[in-house]
């Protein structure tokens, strides 16, 4: 799939997705995935092609959304794909569409969203869903104690990591915290 320029546009790699789908493979099928930030709409569509019932992708500039709505038409996915032209903290805090088995989270590296959205989050999703976070080296994601942790990896340039959510009280708080450096300072 070709892949738009825009500011901030990172797509996830290849080996990174193709790690992230083995994880995700034996629970997919059926799944409701939202894809926010969802930029190239590669997690998205790749759900889709691997067995999700439905995919929302959510993507605030107009070029890149305009871009998703023709892939999805390529695609003939229509049925299946639901592009939303909208910031996603907002879509966020906008009345509820449904509940999400699957969540990927791939903000622009350059912005600090997750405090907000992980505050939003937890309504839209469905019991047991998991969550892909993935960003940048140096970010601290702070996810709290409903996130069990599945499987973590890393780049060069990104660490990311599919959580559970399993809201219940006394369970010790996750967090994608920056790797420390050989001297155990956090990188940036």
């Amino acid at each position: 799939m070709a892949v738009a320029d825009a500011p901030g546009l990172r797509p996830t790699s290849d080996r990174v997705r193709e790690t992230l789908f083995n994880w995700l493979q034996p629970g997919l099928a059926g799944a409701r995935v939202l894809d926010l930030f969802a930029g190239s709409g590669a997690l998205g569509l790749e759900a889709l092609s691997r067995g999700a019932r439905e995919a929302v992708l959510v993507e605030r500039d107009p070029q890149l959304a305009e871009t998703l709505r023709a892939a999805v038409g390529r695609l003939q996915a229509e049925g299946q794909a639901q592009v939303v032209r909208a910031d996603a903290l907002d879509w966020l805090g906008a009345p509820m569409s449904g509940r999400f088995d699957l969540v990927f989270l791939d903000p622009p590296f350059a912005s600090n969203p997750w405090p907000e959205l992980l505050r939003l989050l937890p309504p839209w999703l469905a019991a047991g869903a998991r969550l892909y976070v993935e960003a940048s080296l140096a970010a601290t994601v702070p996810l709290g104690p409903e996130w069990l942790p599945q499987r973590e990896g890393g780049t060069r340039e990104v660490r990311y990591a599919l959580y559970r959510h399993a809201p219940r009280a006394g369970t010790p708080a996750a967090t994608l915290a920056p790797e420390p450096n050989a001297d155990g300072a956090a990188t940036e």
